[in-house]
């Protein structure tokens, strides 16, 4: 787990993804946590089928790498946000990280905060050099929460743009 000021990162077992994605509360119920209004996107249903499930459950690799670490409010005792990491360190050092904050606890900082988490826990493995991420363009308070942690725009495509953050050399 990573503590933050106002959060607390969980990471998931494969159990734990199979209720999230159920959207029954039964996660919350395992948690002790209050319930939210959690949905989950097509893209991240497809996600969830095709490689989190699939690499959470392989037992050569590291979940932390692959699964949903949730985001826990202290105050509310709420999941208010999802943040992944998309694999394993590549043999560059870089991991790729994507995340969301549920539409009732968006323009708070909870994902900055989360993201700063993950940076700082980041920064404790070994193996890990950089972390990349994609925004879409036009999807501004993504990109935010990657300026407000020191992440730079490394190139761009028609719809994203490409982020990278530098822990060490």
């Amino acid at each position: 787990m990573i503590e933050t000021e106002r959060l607390i990162l969980r990471p998931l077992n494969y159990e734990q993804l199979v209720k999230y994605t159920k959207c029954d509360n039964s996660l919350e119920e395992e948690l002790n946590l209050n319930t939210t209004s959690r949905k989950i996107s097509p893209e991240l249903k497809e996600a969830f089928e095709q490689t989190i499930l699939p690499n959470v459950a392989d037992t050569t690799k590291n979940y932390l790498y692959s699964t949903l670490w949730t985001a826990i409010s202290k105050v509310d005792n709420k999941m208010v946000g999802d943040i992944c990491i998309v694999g394993e360190p590549n043999s560059d050092g870089e991991i790729e990280i994507g995340y969301g904050t549920y539409e009732e606890f968006q323009k708070k900082g909870f994902m900055t905060e989360a993201v700063a988490g993950l940076i700082t826990w980041a920064k404790s493995q070994p193996k890990v050099f950089s972390i990349i991420a994609s925004t879409e363009k036009e999807n501004i308070a993504s990109f935010k929460i990657l300026l407000k942690n020191n992440f730079l725009k490394i190139e761009e495509t028609k719809t994203l743009f490409n982020w990278k953050l530098k822990l060490k050399e």
